[in-house]
C-alpha cells in the first residue's frame, strides 16, 4: 500500500495515478490535527488496513496530476540518519563504525517543494541519496533478529548538507544538516509488505535529468538491522520515525539555483524537489568522483561565482 498525504494534508491511498481519500477513516485516532494522522495511523495499521482497504473499494479516484501531494510524514519525533554507512562500491577498506546525527524534523520538506540555500559561508550545498526506513512500532533495544518487525515501509530521502561552515572542529553537523529545508521525503510511504528485499534497491539521483548518484543498498556498511538495533539502543523509538540509511558519496555534487532533482529508489516512486539560491551562486558540475579522479582531495567542486566564494590564489 502507498500511503500519503495531498491538498491541505488529507490522508489518501494512491493506485496508480490515482489517490483516494481516506481521511475519514482515521479520523477517530488522537491528533492535534491532520499532521499527526499519518503516526497514529501507522501505530494502528493492523487494525485499520481492513477498513482502509474498504474505503479504497468504495472512494473515488482522484488524479494525482490534479492535488498537492505533501511530505508524507511532516511530523516525525524523531529523524536518525546513519553517517558514512555504504561501502563506496567497495573502494572501503572495511566499514566505518556505525554512527548516525539527528536531523530536526522542521527540514522535513515533500514532493515538488524547494531546498533552499541559505545566506551562509558553505563551501558547497549536497543533498544525499538514501532510502528511509520509517518505524512501525514503539523500538527500544531491538535485536537485529527482530528489527524487521519494526519496519512499517520505505520512503525516498534526500540528506541536504550545508559543508565547510565555520568555525571548524565544531559540532558541524547540528549547523550543516538541521537547516530549514533540509529533508526532503516521499513522494509516499510504500509499506513493508511491498519492498522484498530492502537491501537490493537500485538508488538513483539525478540533477536536470543527469544521473549523479547510481548504486545499490547492498553496498550498506552496517544493514537496516543492524541500523535498527543500534539507533533503538541509544533512544526509543517510535511509529513514524525516521531512519535514513545513508548514501554511496562518490556521485555527490553541488546543488545550486534553478535545479531539478529527482531521487528514486527503487520501488519508491519518485520525489523531485528544486533548489532555490537567491544570491545565485554557482559551482563545478563535476562529482566527487570525477573530482577525485583528477587527483583533487578533498574532492569538493569549487565555487565559482557569487557571495562566499574564496579569494583566487593568483
Amino acid at each position: 500500500m502507498k500511503l500519503a498525504y495531498f491538498d491541505d494534508y488529507k490522508l489518501g491511498v494512491v493506485e496508480g495515478a490515482e489517490v483516494i481519500d481516506v481521511t475519514d477513516v482515521v479520523q477517530d485516532l488522537p491528533h492535534r490535527d491532520n499532521l499527526d494522522l499519518m503516526a497514529g495511523l501507522i501505530a494502528e495499521f493492523a487494525t485499520l488496513r481492513p477498513k482502509l482497504e474498504k474505503a479504497v473499494s468504495n472512494g473515488e479516484a482522484i488524479p494525482l496530476s490534479s492535488i498537492r501531494i505533501r511530505p508524507p510524514l511532516p511530523r516525525p519525533q524523531n529523524i536518525d540518519c546513519m553517517a558514512v554507512n555504504y561501502m563506496e562500491d567497495g573502494t572501503r577498506d572495511a566499514p566505518a563504525p556505525i554512527n548516525a546525527f539527528h536531523k530536526s524534523p522542521s527540514c522535513i520538506i515533500g514532493h515538488e517543494d524547494a531546498m533552499v540555500l541559505q545566506d551562509i559561508p558553505a563551501t558547497v550545498f549536497e543533498g544525499e541519496a538514501e532510502i528511509a526506513v520509517v518505524i512501525g512500532k514503539q523500538a527500544t533495544n531491538v535485536s537485529a533478529s527482530d528489527a524487521m518487525d519494526y519496519v512499517f515501509g520505505y520512503t525516498n530521502f534526500i540528506d541536504g548538507s550545508a559543508r565547510g561552515l565555520q568555525p571548524p572542529g565544531s559540532n558541524s553537523f547540528f549547523q550543516m544538516k538541521s537547516r530549514e529545508t533540509y529533508a526532503p521525503i516521499g513522494p509516499y510511504i510504500v509499506t513493508a509488505d511491498e519492498i522484498s528485499n530492502p537491501q537490493n534497491l537500485q538508488i538513483k539521483l539525478s540533477v536536470n535529468g543527469d544521473i549523479k548518484q547510481n548504486f545499490n543498498s547492498d553496498d550498506m556498511a552496517h544493514n537496516i538491522t543492524r541500523c535498527i538495533e543500534w539507533a533503538s539502543s541509544v533512544h526509543t523509538l517510535e511509529p513514524g520515525d525516521v531512519l535514513a540509511t545513508g548514501t554511496n558519496h562518490r556521485g555527490l555534487n553541488a546543488f545550486q539555483d534553478g535545479d531539478v532533482v529527482e531521487l528514486e529508489c527503487e520501488g519508491l516512486d519518485v520525489l523531485r524537489i528544486r533548489i532555490e539560491d537567491d544570491l545565485k551562486r554557482t559551482w563545478s558540475r563535476e562529482t566527487r568522483l570525477e573530482r577525485q579522479e583528477k587527483g583533487f582531495n578533498p574532492p569538493i567542486p569549487p565555487q565559482l561565482s557569487g557571495k562566499y566564494m574564496p579569494e583566487s590564489d593568483d
